[in-house]
């Protein structure tokens, strides 16, 4: 195994680990209906880095960080909206 394929080995390996760790949170997140440990102010500047990081991970070649990245992006841009949904209602 060359050093191409070790790198992109590990960027598939981390991208999934990292992304099954959000997973729990979301799945809870959409069960409980319970975001009142995030704040709004977290998730919007989330959703604002993601949106810029973009910028970044455009000129790089398709590969394992564009998943990882769009589903962070997903991920924090749905909790977003679980957000407004949920915890605003209670206000």
């Amino acid at each position: 195994m060359g050093i191409d394929e070790l790198q992109t080995f590990a960027g598939v390996v981390s991208t999934a680990i990292f992304a099954g760790s959000n997973l729990p949170m979301l799945i809870k997140a959409a069960k409980t209906r319970d975001l009142s440990s995030y704040s709004f102010t977290y998730l919007v500047a989330s959703n604002v880095g993601n949106m810029v990081h973009w910028v970044y991970i455009a000129q790089l070649p398709t590969g394992p960080i564009w998943f990882l990245h769009l589903f962070y992006t997903v991920t924090m841009l749905l909790m977003l909206v679980w957000y407004l949904r949920f915890e605003r209602r209670e206000c």
